[in-house]
């Protein structure tokens, strides 16, 4: 990770940070692109990338008007990922687990403010984002020059792969750092996210995902009964999120080569390991059945595991539970 006397080095690590950079640019360089996506319709049924927030992620200055220049940061779930691999626990995507339980955003908002504080720059002014925000964070992270985008759509940072969150600071100051260089394409003919995608939801050609069809949407954002989309039965079976396309990527191999699988669980979350890892589908499902609405999403409160709510986690767990005996 580069070094600079702006940022305490030392803090970014204990922090998670695998590495940062920094940018003076407002206007996303693939905004043409994600436009077009949203014109044809492949980011549906996510609406929230088309409603009014559309026009804000044409500029940064939309969303901080005093915004003159972005710090952005790569921080870390590769430890919970490589734990979850050791195990072979494939229905949750390493995410979900990779801030000690605790919904990335809430955990990262707290990282983040540590991290402004830490800058000794006279009024200096921040504003967070960590993706609730309308901002191309994949697009900050390839203009601070943290990666390219792979063939799956994700950001590849060439040393650490792509098991992070993309979180950053846009200040009302420019700071004496040197820009990021752009990266170039790493991804060569290697088409293994695609090839492995059981619903064949990447575009290698314009690298982009057909929303509908993948497996994160139907388990994460979709709220209400539905099917599952089509290949799905040939998945691992995931009932929370998805990391097939990174889980085959090549340049995910070497940085977890390097890491310790460990699943570090704050205690107010512990329940989380009894009911994904312990319990049969089955029960979870029984017992998921027999909780109020309020109930279950007050024992879910601040995991990232709470979104789909309880007709939502019913859905995927039927889903998953009718997988498993179609392959029998």
């Amino acid at each position: 990770m580069k070094e600079s006397p702006i940022l305490n080095g030392k803090l970014l690590r204990e922090l998670g940070v695998l590495d940062w950079g920094y940018t003076e640019e407002p206007i996303p360089y693939s905004l043409k692109h994600f436009e077009k996506w949203t014109d044809d319709s492949l980011h549906l049924p996510l609406n929230y990338l088309s409603d009014h927030r559309r026009e804000m992620r044409r500029d940064l200055r939309h969303v901080f008007p005093e915004f003159k220049s972005a710090l952005v940061f790569l921080f870390s779930y590769q430890s919970a990922k490589k734990w979850l691999l050791d195990e072979k626990h494939h229905s949750v995507a390493g995410y979900t687990l990779g801030f000690e339980g605790e919904d990335y955003h809430r955990a990262l908002k707290a990282r983040l403010t540590t991290i402004s504080e830490s800058i000794d720059v006279p009024d200096l002014k921040f504003f967070h984002t960590i993706d609730a925000q309308p901002v191309l964070e994949r697009d900050l992270a390839y203009r601070a020059g943290l990666g390219w985008f792979g063939k799956n759509s994700m950001l590849i940072n060439q040393k650490e792969g792509s098991y992070f969150i993309i979180a950053g600071l846009l200040l009302n100051k420019k700071l004496p750092i040197e820009q990021g260089r752009l990266d170039v394409d790493h991804c060569g003919q290697c088409t293994a996210c695609a090839d492995a995608c059981p619903t064949d939801a990447i575009d290698i050609q314009t690298r982009t995902l057909q929303a509908s069809k993948c497996i994160s949407t139907f388990t994460i954002e979709i709220f209400k009964e539905a099917d599952a989309p089509e290949g799905f039965n040939d998945s691992r079976g995931e009932v929370f999120g998805c990391d097939i396309c990174q889980d085959v990527c090549p340049w995910n191999r070497k940085p977890l080569a390097r890491v310790i699988g460990e699943l570090k669980i704050k205690e107010s979350f512990s329940y989380l390991k009894v009911w994904l890892f312990e319990w049969p589908k089955e029960k979870l499902q029984a017992f998921i059945q027999n909780e109020s609405n309020r109930s279950f999403r007050k024992k879910l409160f601040g995991t990232a595991f709470d979104r789909p709510g309880k007709k939502g986690w019913l859905k995927n767990l039927k889903a998953k539970i009718n997988s498993s005996r179609n392959d029998l």
